[in-house]
């Protein structure tokens, strides 16, 4: 075993990735002092909802592609080979369905944050119970993904750890901070292009440097990592083509679903159909992006073949090898290195300052706005900008305490990917069974959450306590027990060459893919809740908020007479119109204890018409009809806005 070996930054190194941190704050200062200055809620929390399709599918991408996946998917090429890029696969059906069915839903109801549709669907205390959990996860998350790579850096380069720990989180959070989502977005966008160029630059120089592209795949084919299509359907194993195609699908859901910080960005489009653009641009870019990861892994093959700088000794983790190999291949190309640590950072940026919007939105949102219904616009902008500011400065604190954590930044990652599947699961249930009231939510989404620790804490304290050999714990980027905000890779743990037998019983459940962790997890969730809503009482057609159901169960069952679908409750179609709801303010209709609007009668309000601005197409103008319960006409205001 050597030791481990440390390569140094030169000076154009640290000024590129310095230029970075001024770009960025630059951005945020930009849109701090220009337009509307953040002077409102809508501005600074959704930047007025005035986005273009291209910079949201951008800003899509960047939350989705952080700094330890950069790190984790080359690793997780160059040690398993390709089949990790069947994961492309599960993109289709992970884009479609929020494009066409969560975006249209979210959209429609003119929300600010996604947790407000839990109220509007099923109860305040839903509401708040969903919010909670996700600000529970997002706080666990982001303190480690600014510290993973740093000290990844640190470790390889010497580059100072808290030094960089520290520039970064002041910078993301001044310019989350000033700037709002507008300067999120676009330096999202810029950052990007920085991560792009970054990964190019390590593949163009290293193939290069291997002999070409050619020899580069041949290499691969005879070290046997070029995969071929495994269709093993076992759940157990770790990664074949229906844990990547099939259980990748609902990681995608709950990310690109329901995740605050994406259907943020969704919310922030200028039209329903911009939003729903972003969705499919970001699908080709998302493939170039898998496609980058997996080339850097086959160009890490081709120079170092089976004797990784991990097996001697040059670094001491899997994260650590890949700024190893950059580092190797950009020796006598100052500057180059630079760029990718720049690449690395914009990674970790684009992740953390969502982390920082999407938080203060849903604490405004959902825990202050209705408390304090009164609250002046000015306050309760100046208001977001200082929880910003408060998520920025416990960013830094988290990242403190990861530092203190050791190997149990593994827990740290996989206590985040296990809240996705159950907050997927929650909103499925509101969204798609009608019948689904509010006990049914609430305990099906505890169920899911104690579902999810108990198998993600049993099958760490089952791999670390395995007796003949312990599988080496993961680094920093330990298992991806998914659906987190890089939902693409945070690589693994390296298995035992033994051949060992299947495991039985609880054991075989401890043993279940990572890649099927949400799938699980969100089934429970429904499963659950759906049982306690039937026994409790289930939901009435008529009981719920117009356009909170989606009705894909009127869609399969079209073959029913409809006497059977409407006792179904799959008769309702969802809204056409986007509609805004006044909650005078903040305030909803009253609920029984099934969470059901409360109403003795009912009464059809018919052929409502807004006059709209002359910019208004002439679709925007058509009548539209609304069914409410009577008391909810006092709370529920439904009307036709223009975008």
């Amino acid at each position: 075993m050597g030791e481990v070996i440390q390569m140094h930054f030169t000076t154009v190194d640290y000024v590129i990735f310095a230029l970075l941190l001024v770009a960025s704050a630059g951005i945020g200062l930009f849109y701090a002092f220009t337009g509307g200055r953040q002077r409102t809620t809508q501005e600074f929390l959704m930047a007025d909802r005035s986005m273009s399709c291209l910079p949201v599918s951008l800003s899509l991408l960047a939350t989705f592609q952080s700094a330890v996946a950069i790190l984790g998917a080359p690793s997780e090429v160059y040690t398993f080979g390709t089949q990790y890029w069947f994961l492309g696969c599960s993109y289709f059906l992970g884009l479609l369905i929020p494009a066409h069915v969560f975006i249209p839903v979210f959209y429609r109801l003119r929300l600010s944050s996604a947790y407000e549709y839990l109220e509007l669907r099923f109860n305040k205390t839903v509401r708040i119970c969903g919010t909670v959990t996700f600000i529970f996860q997002m706080i666990i998350y982001m303190g480690v993904v600014l510290y993973a790579p740093a000290l990844a850096l640190n470790a390889v380069t010497g580059f100072d750890l808290w030094g960089a720990v520290m520039a970064m989180g002041l910078v993301c959070t001044v310019y989350t901070a000033l700037g709002g989502l507008k300067a999120v977005i676009w330096t999202d966008v810029f950052q990007t292009v920085v991560m792009f160029a970054g990964q190019l630059a390590v593949i163009v120089v290293g193939a290069s440097q291997a002999g070409g592209m050619a020899e580069v795949w041949r290499k691969a084919v005879n070290g046997s990592r070029i995969a071929s299509l495994d269709l093993n359907p076992d759940p157990l194993e770790r990664h074949t083509f229906w844990t990547l195609g099939v259980g990748g699908v609902f990681l995608m859901l709950a990310l690109y679903g329901v995740n605050q910080a994406q259907v943020q960005r969704y919310l922030s489009s200028r039209t329903e159909k911009q939003a729903i653009m972003s969705c499919y641009v970001v699908f080709p870019c998302q493939q170039i992006v898998l496609c980058l990861g997996c080339l850097m892994g086959l160009v890490m093959f081709a120079r170092y073949g089976e004797d990784s700088p991990l097996d001697k000794g040059y670094v001491k983790a899997n994260d650590q090898m890949v700024l190893y190999f950059v580092m190797d291949v950009f020796r006598d190309l100052p500057g180059l290195a630079g760029l990718f640590v720049a690449c690395l950072f914009s990674g970790a940026l684009s992740t953390i300052s969502s982390a920082f919007n999407s938080l203060a939105t849903v604490t405004m949102e959902d825990l202050i706005k209705p408390h304090f219904p009164d609250m002046t616009e000015a306050k309760a902008t100046l208001l977001s900008k200082g929880l910003a500011l408060v998520y920025g400065l416990v960013c830094l604190a988290m990242a403190y305490i990861a530092s203190l954590m050791g190997s149990v930044l593994q827990a740290a990652f996989s206590i985040f990917g296990m809240v996705g599947g159950p907050l997927l699961g929650l909103f499925s249930l509101g969204m798609f069974f009608p019948w689904a009231n509010s006990i049914g939510a609430v305990v099906g989404l505890a169920a899911g959450l104690i579902m999810a620790f108990w198998i993600g804490i049993g099958s760490f304290v089952m791999r670390v306590s395995a007796a003949t050999p312990a599988p080496p714990l993961l680094n920093a980027t330990a298992p991806p027990l998914f659906n987190n905000m890089t939902t693409a890779v945070m690589t693994t743990l390296v298995n035992v060459s033994t051949v060992k037998p299947r495991p039985t019983g609880v054991e075989a459940l401890y043993s279940l893919s990572y890649m099927w962790y949400s799938a699980h997890n969100s089934a429970t969730v429904v499963v659950v809740g759906l049982i306690v809503s039937l026994l409790t009482g289930p939901m009435k057609e008529k009981e719920l908020t117009p356009g909170t159901v989606f009705p894909v169960l009127g869609m399969l069952l079209f073959f029913l007479p409809k006497r059977y679908k409407e006792k179904l409750c799959c008769v309702t179609p969802l809204s056409k119109k986007p509609k805004e709801i006044n909650r005078q303010p903040y305030q909803m209709a009253k609920k029984d204890s099934n969470g059901a609007p409360y109403c003795k009668e009912d009464a059809v309000t018919e052929d409502k018409e807004m006059e709209s601005d002359e910019a208004q197409s002439e679709d925007d103008r058509l009548k539209t009809r609304v069914v409410l319960p009577k008391c909810q006409l006092t709370a529920h205001t439904v009307q036709e806005t223009a975008l």
